[in-house]
Formats: structure tokens, sequence, C-alpha cells
């Protein structure tokens, strides 16, 4: 153990050991080595052992001399004395007098123990993984000499150096050609840390192709581990000392890569969170129109007829099965058009009764009827010079469709109980979830007023037809709720991902989100399972047989290839690549499965 013989100016002497890797002396009680001297600098110099040999340097402006002579750096030999101001320094290869064999050891312990806490603080300002490990690295550097240090992790059974080290707290250029892979392939296979003396000279390792062209001297390596299993190692060496490490150095390295490999999971954890944060906020950016979200070819068509129309004043029918979006469709045909600064006022249809729909539409005076008390203007007034969206049109009451369909034509609206009309400038965007058509047969709904409504019309797919935006629309509402609850929850675990996909959602994105927000409020954990969104196995989609499912899957695709075409069958079938007659059988059978009739078969079907 090399020491230092400190002589103050007061004559005192006391031997102290070199247990660090660079060793401060000056008058600062800070410093490694403090001496009572009231001319020395508060840092006078530093020792440095780079594995081999002990270097002294002097610090800024302090006069430095070795052996009666000026040097501003210098190699230290036995015996060699240092003096700055009125202090000697006397550097000895091998202590005067025997130290305890435990206070080395201690020594490093408990440098060990410090670097370690001092890591950990770092680790709370540290902000990605790559500068968390170049901080462990240098850590790792600073309590074992080594002059070189990596950090291996392996991914899909690659390794991968993750950070490359030297003792300049600088980053090693080619790292992954200065390490040996058959040393690092030993100890990922047994699980078990390992120290190589003289790897050239080691009969083990002398044969090894890699530790023969580095010419390696002193190794030592230890396993990352995660429940049971290797996850990467940390890899030091020294090229220039032989035996630098022992088994008291692994004793050393042994706890701290266990605390290290906690640390480094936990970072990459957050890492792999932020990444997926970034990731989903492109998809979202990506896959977003105004508040819609979806990527989709039906959600694409969708973009492109609001464009169309938003500009202009025509009326817009929006279809759609419950709780697919119909109201946002309708705010974002405001948004863009050239009504925007005015109100986008909205009443539902279907959820106030009929008794009061006429006076919640246009209006009534006072005393119009039994509680009338004042007179008030009705939704039509309200929506002056912005959009109306009349929801669930087609619950609408028969009687109460000829007044709408003359405040359209007259663009004018006369309260209940008044005679004298009054001029609204308004456009009108309606939406149902019900087949208009199919109400028209059955002379629940005015062709008139459908034929008025439906200048231009959106169909917006159910949510179970739109693949992927499924889960891009999950992920959007977890960050909303768990952001709004102030929730610690994160992500969705792989499994839910999985019923997500599966499931039918006969509620659409509605029932998605309610879904999402109560998982996100009961959950405890950072991962949702399907079990926190109601997700049981019993009521996802049925497995189907094959020819079943294709039959589906080509009804489903032959309805949007039509739709695309705006219904052009001719068209469809040139597009499929089809004959036009398989379009028109297609449809036959859809009708028919409106009326409950069933077609015999074509003849592909008797040959089949």
């Amino acid at each position: 153990m090399a020491t230092l013989i400190v002589r103050g100016p007061d004559g005192s002497e006391r031997e102290v050991a070199l247990v660090k890797r660079i060793t401060s002396v000056g008058r600062d009680p800070e410093n490694d080595v403090p001496v009572e001297d009231p001319a020395l600098p508060a840092t006078a110099l530093h020792i440095h052992f780079d594995g081999k040999d002990y270097n002294a340097a002097a610090h800024d402006r302090s006069d430095m001399t070795v052996n009666g002579k000026r040097r501003g750096a210098w190699r230290l030999g036995p015996g060699d004395r240092i003096r700055v101001a009125g202090t000697e320094l006397t550097f000895e290869a091998v202590a005067r007098t025997p130290l305890p064999s435990a206070r080395p050891i201690a020594g490093q312990r408990l440098q060990a123990l410090e670097t370690l806490v001092r890591f950990s603080e770092r680790l709370l300002g540290a902000t990605d993984l790559n500068r968390l490990l170049d901080e462990l690295m240098d850590a790792l550097l600073e309590v074992t000499h080594a002059d070189k240090g990596f950090l291996i992790l392996l991914e899909d059974g690659e390794m991968s150096v993750r950070a490359a080290r030297n003792v300049a707290r600088e980053t090693i250029e080619g790292a992954v050609e200065r390490v040996s892979d058959s040393i690092i392939r030993r100890v990922v296979e047994t699980r078990r840390a390992l120290v190589v003396a003289d790897a050239l000279h080691d009969s083990e390792w002398s044969g090894s192709t890699s530790v023969v062209n580095l010419k390696l001297c002193s190794v030592m390596c230890a396993p990352l581990m995660q429940k049971g299993e290797v996850f990467g190692v940390i890899y030091l060496g020294n090229d220039n000392v032989v035996s630098l490490f022992d088994e008291r150095a692994l004793e050393l390295l042994a706890p701290f890569a266990a605390q290290a490999s906690l640390l480094v999971q936990n970072a990459m954890l957050l890492d792999s969170l932020r990444r997926e944060n970034l990731s989903l906020k492109e998809a979202v950016a990506s896959r977003q129109y105004g508040d819609l979200i979806g990527a989709g070819a039906s959600m694409r068509e969708v973009y492109r007829r609001i464009d169309k129309v938003a500009g202009t004043d025509i009326s817009v029918l929006v279809s759609g099965e419950t709780g697919t979006g119909k109201e946002v469709v309708a705010r974002e045909i405001h948004r863009r058009s050239t009504r925007a600064t005015g109100p986008f006022v909205a009443v539902n249809c279907g959820a106030i009764p009929e008794a009061l729909l006429e006076s919640e539409l246009f209006g009534h005076v006072k005393g119009a009827f039994t509680g009338a008390v004042a007179t008030r203007i009705g939704k039509f007034q309200a929506a002056h010079g912005g959009t109306l969206f009349l929801d669930e049109i087609g619950d609408m009451p028969l009687a109460l469709q000829v007044k709408i369909l003359r405040a359209l034509q007259d663009r004018a609206v006369t309260k209940v109980g008044d005679n004298r009309p009054e001029a609204v400038d308004l456009r009108v965007v309606a939406a149902t979830n019900r087949v208009l058509e199919d109400e028209i047969r059955k002379g629940t709904f005015r062709e008139d007023l459908y034929y008025r409504l439906n200048v231009v019309a959106i169909h917006l797919p159910p949510l179970r037809d739109r693949g992927e935006d499924v889960v891009v629309i999950g992920k959007y509402f977890l960050q909303k709720y768990a952001k709004e609850f102030g929730a610690r929850v994160r992500g969705f675990t792989p499994g839910a991902l999985v019923a997500m996909r599966k499931y039918a959602w006969p509620g659409n994105i509605r029932e998605l989100e309610n879904r999402v927000k109560k998982a996100v409020v009961l959950a405890d954990r950072a991962l949702v399972s399907a079990e926190d969104l109601d997700l049981r196995p019993e009521i996802l989609e049925p497995i189907l047989p094959l020819a079943q499912a294709k039959e589906e899957f080509q009804k489903r695709y032959i309805n949007e290839v039509l739709e695309r075409n705006a219904g052009n069958r001719t068209k469809t079938a040139k597009d499929l690549g089809v004959d036009p007659r398989t379009v028109f059988r297609h449809l036959e059978k859809l009708e028919a499965e409106r009326r409950g009739q069933v077609l015999p078969p074509d003849d592909e079907e008797t040959e089949a």
C-alpha cells in the first residue's frame, strides 16, 4: 500500500495511505489530505493513480518542487519528496509503519459506499438513460481503479454496448472492439462475476482470440440481474497492470452491481415509458384531425368530406352507431367553417319530451302555455350566425318534422304562441344512429326532410372496424385521465392491448373512454390490465370458423369500398377486380338480411 509521509510547518508528521484513485492535498478541510499550513493553497496538488504509477500534479498557481526542482507534474518513485509552501510530502511505495490489514479494505468499502450514494444522488438529476449509464461507469472506475469500463446490455440476444468510459470521464470510441466476448460469454452463461488477474498468461484465457488481440491484463466482469436472468454485464479492465483486481475487489463490485441492476432497470423502464409517451404523441399527431383521431381508410374519407363541406353552407347528415363521435364531427365542421366565430348549438332530439320539443327548438312567447312565464328564444335563434346541430334527428316526431322542413326552406322560425316569423341565418348539421331510408319506408321519417338534410352524407365507422385506432385512442384517453386525476398509471399491459383489439366495442368510442377512465381511477398498478378494463374473456369476440370469418371480412370490405366510391357499383367492382355481378349479389344479400329473408345460393356457392 503506497503512502505519503506528511510533515507540516510545525514539524508534526503523519503517514497517510493512498487508497483513492485521486487524492487531493491542501489547506481546505474538504481535501483528502488536509494540512494546517496557512501558506498552502486551498487545494495545492493532486496525486493520481493510473493503475500502474502514482503521478503528482500541481494545482493552479501552486509552486511545487520535487526533490528540490520545480515541477508542474511528476511520476513519483519511492522516497520522492514534494514541497509546497511549508509542507513536505514524502512518497513511499510501501508503508513505513505496518497498517492494519483491515484498514485499506474498510477504506475501499467506505469509498465504494460513498460513491454509490453520490451516484444515486446524481440519478435524481439524470434526464435520460445514456447520461445515467455514463454516470454509473464513472463511479465504478473511481471505486475499482480500472482504466476503462463498459456497461453492456443484452437486447434480443445480442450484446449492445450502452456505455464505454475511461478514467478521463470520456466516451471510448469503437467500444465493441475493446472487450473480450469470451469473458462476457462466460459471465452470462454462469451468471457469476469473474476476475482475470493476467489474461495473457492465464492458461484458461491465453488461447482466446479476443484476449490475445486486445493484449488484456486485468479484467473484472459482473452480471446485471433481474428476476434471476442476466440482462447485461459490467466489464472493467486495465491493460497496463496485472493482478489489479482480486477477490476483495470482486466483493466490492458485487453489491454495487446488484444495486446498479435495480437503478438501471428502473431507468430503462422510465426511458421506455418516455419513449412510449413520445411515440404516442407522434402517433396521435399523425392520426389526429382536430379532435378526431384515426388513420384508417374510412376515417381519411371522413376527413376528406369535412374538408370539402366545411367552407360551404350546405346541410350535412352524419350517420353512425351510438358513441362513434358524431357530435365531434359536427363541431369539427363548425370549427373549420366561415361560421367558426359564431355559436355552436347542440340539441338532442331524442332526449326532450315531444310536448316541449317545439318550444325548445323555436322558442315561445309569454303566456303561450301553462308555465310560459316569460318570452324565450329557441335553439334556432340561439344558433343565429353559427351552426345548429340536431342530434338523433331520426327520433323527431312527424308533426315537428314538417315545421323543421319549413324552417330550413324559409330560413325563418315562429315562436310557439306567436304568428310573426323571425329570420335565422344558420347552418344545420344533423346526426342519426338509424338508417333513415328504412324509417322513410316505415313512414316514420319524411322523405322531403331527408333530402333537405342529406345534401352531403358523412358516415362514421364503428370502432370495431377501425383496426389499430382503438389502441391509439385508448392510450390517448389513458394519458388524458392519468394527468387529470393525478394517477400513476402509465400504459396498458400486453394482455390489455390484445383484449382491446378483440373486443367488439358495441358502445364504440364512448364505451372505450368510460372503461379507460374507470380503470385509471381504480387501477393500483402502473400498467392497466384487461381485468381493469372489465374485458373478461367471455365478453370478447368469439373465434369464428375460417370460412365465416372470410365472409364477414369480405362483407365489411365491399361496404367500405362502396362507401369510398359513393355507392358506384361499377367502379367498386373494377377497384376490387371482380365481376359487377359480385357486387350486385352482395347488395341483394344485405337487402335480404334487412328484410329477414334468405336468398338462394349463387352458382359459386352451389359449386363449393
